[in-house]
């Protein structure tokens, strides 16, 4: 079988509204998945119900917003809601160019005041005669024990549920500033950072890991990116590329700043 070169993103787009809720983003987010141009998206904090918006003038043509998003040339979706509120909800979602054969979402939230969640999806890949490549977008919480025990959870799961073989991609906002949850996947499922593989002296810094930590993109605050919030990990995958688009055009989207990758199976 050849090689199969495909792109993906993952970006938090921050309920697709502007810091304080006041305006609505989603056209800019439109057009940035357009330029960005991935076959696969995993978007966090996806706000597909908004009754404020829908019943006032900032959403004239009532679509959803995975439906405006996914307008950019997406074909096929999956969603899950993670919160559930009095005007509405919001979760994580995957855009897909390639046909999604199920999907299930997954309740990893670690306390009640704060809902987070595991989308997991499986993709068909064109030109591998129907291999499918799975999927999973994830958010989670801000708190440490939180973080530790959503990737305890996340890493049973993929233990039990995907085959070792099969190719996988993990994807979305971690909040894992610290690195904790980092080297827990790397070193307990063998997958790989994007970012890391992908550095010009990433073969200088596997030798030199006892005294340097791997790389890993910055993408939040987008303006001013710093921390190492956004990941993909893959397995079974090599990564070619990586990038973290930067500047105002982007800032204006959202307080994350998108991580694209370029993959080849």
């Amino acid at each position: 079988m050849k090689s199969v070169k495909l792109r993906v993103a993952t970006y938090n787009i921050h309920k697709g509204v502007t810091t304080f809720g006041r305006r609505s983003r989603v056209s800019e987010l439109r057009m940035a998945l357009h330029r960005i141009d991935a076959d696969v998206v995993f978007l966090q904090e996806v706000q597909e119900r908004n009754e404020r918006f829908s019943r006032g003038a900032m959403d004239l043509s009532r679509a959803s917003q995975l439906d405006e998003l996914a307008s950019s040339g997406y074909e096929h979706r999956a969603y899950g809601i993670n919160a559930v509120y009095a005007h509405g909800h919001h979760g994580n979602a995957i855009l897909s160019r390639w046909s999604i054969e199920h999907f299930a979402n997954h309740d990893i939230s670690d306390h009640m005041l704060e809902r987070r969640g595991m989308l997991h999806a499986v993709a068909r890949l064109p030109g591998t005669g129907g291999r499918g490549i799975h999927l999973i977008c994830a958010h989670f919480g801000l708190a440490k024990r939180s973080r530790m025990r959503q990737a305890e959870w996340v890493a049973r799961f993929i233990e039990r549920e995907i085959p070792a073989t099969a190719p996988l991609i993990l994807a979305g906002d971690f909040n894992d500033w610290q690195r904790r949850v980092d080297a827990q996947l790397r070193q307990r499922l063998g997958m790989r950072e994007v970012s890391d593989e992908t550095t010009a002296t990433a073969w200088l810094e596997r030798l030199l890991a006892w005294r340097r930590p791997v790389r890993v993109a910055r993408t939040f605050p987008s303006l001013v990116p710093f921390l190492t919030l956004d990941r993909i990990y893959v397995r079974g995958l090599r990564a070619r590329t990586c990038l973290v688009p930067r500047g105002r055009s982007w800032a204006r989207c959202s307080d994350h700043a998108p991580l694209i990758a370029d993959l080849e199976l």
